[in-house]
């Protein structure tokens, strides 16, 4: 019998297996040519948001930053948290650095 997608247990290095990546955020790294796990793990959420902007000539919702924050950090740690710890990271760096692009 062979396995549906809904099923499918995540192939190590696959990045479908992170807990915040779903088909738009798979589209995302697609386009940004992040394939396996260990790209993203060398990869910096503000320039991959940055970029993504720039490919796609609008601006994203800043949670876009926060879910590849969380997916990076699950790439390098192993440790997978929900997107929204990473929003307060966000905030935080915004508050400090006000001149910055939203990211």
């Amino acid at each position: 019998m062979p396995m549906t997608e809904a099923v499918r247990k995540p192939v190590p290095g696959d990045l479908k297996g992170l807990r915040n990546v779903g088909p738009a955020t798979l589209r995302d790294f697609a386009l940004l040519g992040i394939e396996k796990r260990a790209q993203l793990a060398q990869a910096n959420a503000d320039e991959l948001y940055a970029r993504l902007q720039r490919l796609t000539n609008s601006r994203h919702d800043p949670c876009v930053w926060d879910v590849f924050a969380a997916a990076i950090h699950q790439a390098r740690t192993g440790e997978a948290k929900n997107w929204w710890e990473f929003t307060t990271v966000r905030k935080a760096r915004k508050a400090r650095q006000p001149e910055q692009p939203e990211f």
